[in-house]
């Protein structure tokens, strides 16, 4: 199963991958040379096929918990001042995504769309520091019955040269449900009230939609 964002590139890909495997059997005589050619077009489409691939989820619904939005690695775990939003100390949960992760974003809790806005910017690598201020980015707030408005930001990442926002003000959305997607690497921040229990320590493995990042 793969993700919608992913139908225009992928058919663009097997398209090109086709062209490149009958121009090397057609004009390429050296054996050797002619299937590396075709191994580097199957190459270039699988790579693509498994990052757009969008696998069924047994979602972990619960008012209780707030969990993962993305796959990926917890590599921030911090008190920071958000000032974009709250304009107060916020506790970051922020998860580092690979190329070769699920680029899904889902919404961490369930609710009401109360904020989103999309950010143009830069595209410095994912794990900078100036990158959740300075990159090209969109920012979701939703607000939930337990632990009042959670804070998701999408970050794009020196590869990631697109990124897809659903969320609109006024929506309600399910735990869960797809808020986004980001095209090609990238990272993704959560922001929780200060005090927050979390269920997850710096450089854990989470999934989307699966893990718990925090608890009541």
């Amino acid at each position: 199963m793969f993700h919608k964002e992913g139908y225009k590139i992928i058919l663009i890909t097997l398209v090109l991958a086709i062209a490149m495997s009958l121009a090397a059997d057609y004009f390429i005589i050296n054996d050797y040379l002619r299937s590396a050619f075709m191994l580097l077009a199957i190459v270039m489409l699988v790579l693509v096929l498994q990052f757009f691939r969008n696998p069924k989820r047994n979602l972990n619904i619960s008012e209780d918990h707030v969990v993962s939005p993305v796959d990926g690695k917890v590599v921030v775990i911090e008190e920071v001042f958000e000032k974009e939003f709250f304009n107060e100390k916020r506790l970051q949960v922020s998860v580092f995504m690979s190329p070769i992760n699920v680029h899904v974003t889902r919404y961490p809790v369930a609710g009401e769309v109360v904020f989103s806005k999309y950010h143009p910017g830069k595209f410095l690598v994912a794990w900078h520091p100036k990158s959740s201020e300075e990159n090209e980015r969109t920012t979701v707030v939703v607000s939930s019955k337990k632990f009042g408005n959670v804070l998701h930001r999408q970050i794009a990442g020196a590869l990631a040269r697109r990124i897809v926002n659903y969320a609109e003000k006024g929506q309600q959305v399910t735990q869960g449900s797809d808020s986004g997607f980001i095209k090609f690497g990238s990272r993704v921040d959560v922001f929780l009230p200060v005090g927050t229990k979390l269920d997850v320590k710096l450089n854990d493995v989470v999934k989307g939609g699966t893990s718990i990042l925090a608890s009541i």
